[in-house]
């Protein structure tokens, strides 16, 4: 056989991986070992770059509006008007201090799950403009959803509920979402993670009317690393937001975002919303224990003695690290690994500094690809598939 018949065979059995595969005596198809599934070749944020517009009408940044208006199928009585940006519901970022500074801008928050009845029927009370602007979150322990009942009873209800899972691809996830929604019709669920089409498709079908996407990209997760499991964020977006279009529901992407670009080609690839996590941790704001630390600067003083310089970190870890699971599910159990790192972010003295770097992003997305407004990005949007997106030379100066 020469060698392009045995390429050819070989792709065949990649693409059609029903090919060559044995029956039993019934003729029934037996399952591979394993197969590539899907066949395309998938992409992160890092694979791509947005491609400018041609003669674009969008002339100044700020021409552009941020401002998305989202719409929930079923859910009449509750719209979202703001930046399509959300808060992670983790520890260091998901604190009530950081809901209420970006509502003041007009961004979500889902809350961690770690906050108290009292404390949250406080919070939503002081301000009324915070229920249009955060979400309870829980998880599958009972005792989450009695908080949220109780919350929801002292208030006459909640617009939001963040139903949060380190793995949203189990029957058990997908039943306890369908409860979820029988108990509570009028608020609007988001509810994940997942990484599939088909699991999106599932828990939209559920009742979930906005899933978050990502498994393992985020910048303290380490479940890829543990386990192997994830899949390419971009493609996971584009193919997730597509299934959700099909079933009436909407996406969240959650995950691997480094810079405002990222955010930009999230929103790009069809999701309603980006949620972002190791980006808006490092602030006063999050709560995050602060940890300052002296060092010898290597510089003398007028007198000649060493200069003794401090900085301040912020300790920032994944809600599936060692150090989560002593805090808040009695320490890591013998049948489970961390799947999450703890780290020391530099201590960033002003969250309007990162909220403008990050909507200016934005805003100059909009003008290079000629969308007046973050809604209709997706409209205008073109990606190129890259082997870099930028110029390193002096990144870590």
């Amino acid at each position: 056989m020469e060698i392009e018949e045995i390429a050819a065979v070989d792709l065949a059995n990649i693409l059609h991986p029903t090919a060559g595969r044995k029956t039993a005596e019934n003729g029934e198809l037996l399952e591979p070992h394993a197969s590539i599934y899907p066949y395309d070749v998938k992409l992160d944020y890092g694979d791509v770059l947005l491609v400018p517009g041609t003669a674009t009408s969008v002339a100044s940044r700020k021409d552009v509006d941020l401002c998305s208006s989202v719409e929930f199928s079923g859910q009449e009585q509750v719209r979202y008007e703001g930046v399509p940006v959300m808060a992670a519901n983790m520890d260091g970022v998901g604190s009530l201090a950081m809901a209420r500074a970006l509502a003041e801008h007009r961004i979500f928050t889902c809350l961690a799950k770690t906050h108290t009845t009292s404390a949250l029927v406080e919070f939503f009370r002081s301000d009324e403009r915070l229920r249009d602007y955060s979400a309870v979150t829980i998880g599958l322990r009972p005792e989450n959803i009695q908080v949220f009942r109780e919350v929801s009873d002292a208030l006459g209800g909640l617009g939001y509920a963040c139903l949060d899972v380190a793995n949203g691809h189990t029957m058990r996830f997908v039943e306890f979402v369908g409860r979820f929604r029988k108990e509570f019709p009028n608020t609007v669920i988001i509810a994940g993670n997942v990484a599939t089409p088909e699991q999106t498709s599932f828990l939209a079908e559920a009742g979930a009317d906005l899933i978050k996407v990502g498994i393992g990209a985020g910048s303290v997760c380490e479940t890829r690393i543990k386990t192997g499991v994830g899949y390419p964020q971009l493609s996971a977006v584009l193919e997730c937001a597509a299934a959700a279009r099909a079933v009436d529901a909407k996406i969240v992407a959650d995950g691997g975002c480094t810079c405002p670009g990222d955010v930009a080609k999230a929103l790009a690839a069809g999701a309603s919303f980006v949620m972002l996590g190791g980006m808006f941790a490092g602030h006063r704001e999050g709560g995050g224990k602060i940890v300052a630390s002296r060092f010898a600067s290597g510089e003398v003083d007028a007198e000649g003695r060493p200069v003794i310089r401090e900085r301040r970190f912020v300790q920032f870890y994944g809600m599936s690290s060692q150090l989560a699971n002593e805090k808040h599910f009695d320490g890591l159990k013998p049948w489970k690994t961390s799947e999450g790192r703890e780290v020391l972010l530099p201590f960033k003295p002003s969250l309007g500094d990162t909220l403008r770097d990050l909507l200016g992003g934005l805003r100059s997305t909009c003008t290079y690809v000629g969308a007046k407004s973050i809604s209709k990005l997706p409209e205008r949007a073109r990606f190129v598939r890259c082997h870099d997106t930028h110029n390193r030379v002096f990144e870590n100066m």
